[in-house]
């Protein structure tokens, strides 16, 4: 198509209700309309409030606040419909009519086209529509908008946020500097898609609180950041009533996978030690990064999607240690208590300017660990949250499950989720040792930065139903394995 569904007009956000400061402008343009064949309209006007974004010395932006929520909110709990029909969705047999096999190895059924198989979904010729079809696709891409916005705000923030001399020390020279410039403006373009694909609703950029204090932080943050991003839409994209929002989404997350693995390399982690990359439900994503929002303006656009309380893998392997098995079994090397907080960078051991094949750690296309992250047979030890914690956006939403007590740990990675037995030692601490699994042939399942939770059954899912499992998900963590 020759025509662009992507027309721009300068859009400032309103002050947030009841916050201790307005947000801040975004950095991102929204459509006057909405969808090549959308009657929705909207004019939005730039605000006379505001931060506008701050340019520093070394000229790049960022929002002029950063800090936690202090008022009171107005609202609490997640969006809800006007009903809800049941408790959970009930594990039914396979779909009576998907019995297609070809044992031929040639079209079985006539071809409606020359060149064109008999089959697919939107090749009928009708013109596309790239707007949500659903409340499901509605509520997984204003998610995925949540997700946009905050990557826009982050990556520009550790850019305004340290010096030169910062970055320089950290390895990442000016070109590294200008690739993740890059990003965040990748990030302009993805936040615009999304808001074109959901309407007049569509959520707008809030404020963030960020848990680093390092350029080593900062990236590592990233890494982790990008993960449950990629992920998060990686497990509902085949799920979406619309496939026309579908592809486009897909041509947005396979960028975001590329950042990921940039971000592993700056941190001095292998960029790729899956043979697949882990699909995620949607409050599995929301859980990690609805903690690191601040607030957000007025009549913001609220989700529906589930806050699980939060699982803290007290001895996760600091990526900054030459010897990461050293790492304190307290949680002290976690520069803060909430899920994705990153390894603490300023400790003695660090690796990052150790220049020793299998121990260094500095930025680098690949690195090789002589003594890895994590491996079959550790301990790992676990601290998790009880219900009903205020978290999120304005404080408004609430944790929560419908779980019974934990009795297992479940390890959500590449095409396979395996448990493993919970020793429980209190009401909040307990215990388990990494499992061996494989993918396929030597492949082990356990590697990379990923899901992990405590259960109350050691329920069998695949990755299309892996969200079955959410009722019995007790807390909810991110473990650095490799």
């Amino acid at each position: 198509m020759s025509h662009s569904f992507v027309l721009a007009a300068a859009l400032l956000l309103a002050p947030a209700l009841g916050a201790p400061a307005p947000a801040p402008a975004p950095q991102v343009t929204v459509p006057a309309s909405f969808g090549p064949d959308s009657q929705v309209s909207a004019s939005v006007q730039p605000s006379t409030t505001g931060y506008r974004p701050e340019y520093l010395e070394n000229g790049y932006s960022s929002a002029t606040y950063h800090g936690p929520y202090t008022g009171t909110p107005t609202t609490l709990g997640a969006a809800d419909g006007p009903t809800t029909l049941a408790a959970s969705i009930p594990a039914l047999p396979p779909n009576p009519t998907a019995t297609y096999y070809n044992t031929e190895g040639v079209p079985l059924n006539p071809m409606p086209a020359p060149y064109t198989p008999a089959g697919g979904l939107g090749t009928n010729g009708t013109l596309p529509r790239y707007m949500v079809e659903s409340d499901f696709d509605f509520e997984s891409i204003a998610l995925g908008l949540y997700q946009e916005w905050i990557e826009l705000d982050l990556f520009h923030d550790g850019l305004a946020r340290f010096s030169d001399a910062e970055f320089d020390a950290a390895g990442l020279g000016p070109e590294a500097r200008s690739l993740i410039q890059f990003m965040a403006d990748q990030e302009t373009g993805h936040s615009t898609l999304l808001t074109n694909m959901l309407g007049e609703r569509a959520p707008q950029q809030c404020v963030y609180d960020y848990p680093y204090t390092t350029v080593r932080e900062w990236v590592d943050f990233m890494q982790r950041v990008t993960r449950f991003g990629e992920s998060g839409v990686w497990g509902f994209i085949n799920h979406l009533d619309s496939r026309e929002v579908g592809q486009l989404l897909a041509q947005s997350i396979a960028t975001e996978a590329r950042q990921q693995q940039i971000f592993r390399q700056m941190s001095g982690l292998t960029p790729m030690n899956v043979w697949f990359e882990n699909g995620w439900p949607q409050s599995w994503s929301w859980t990690h990064l609805a903690p690191y929002i601040s607030y957000c303006p007025e009549n913001t656009t609220r989700l529906a999607w589930q806050n699980f309380p939060t699982l803290r893998i007290l001895n996760n392997a600091n990526i900054n240690r030459y010897s990461p098995n050293d790492t304190a079994q307290d949680g002290s090397e976690t520069v803060g208590p909430r899920i994705a907080d990153p390894s603490r960078s300023n400790i003695t051991g660090s690796c990052e300017n150790l220049n020793v094949t299998g121990y260094g750690c500095g930025p680098a296309i690949a690195r090789n660990k002589s003594e890895p992250l994590s491996f079959p047979g550790k301990k790992i030890l676990f601290q998790w949250d009880a219900p009903g914690q205020a978290v999120g956006p304005n404080q408004s939403y609430v944790t929560s499950t419908t779980a019974g007590a934990p009795k297992f740990v479940g390890w959500s990675q590449q095409l396979n989720l395996t448990y493993s037995p919970l020793t429980v030692t209190s009401n909040d601490t307990g215990y388990t040792y990494q499992p061996e699994g494989f993918v396929y042939g030597n492949e082990g399942i356990i590697n990379g930065t990923m899901a992990v939770m405590l259960t109350d059954v050691d329920l069998f899912v695949t990755p299309f139903n892996v969200s079955l499992l959410n009722p019995h998900i007790v807390a909810l963590g991110l473990y650095q394995a490799g």
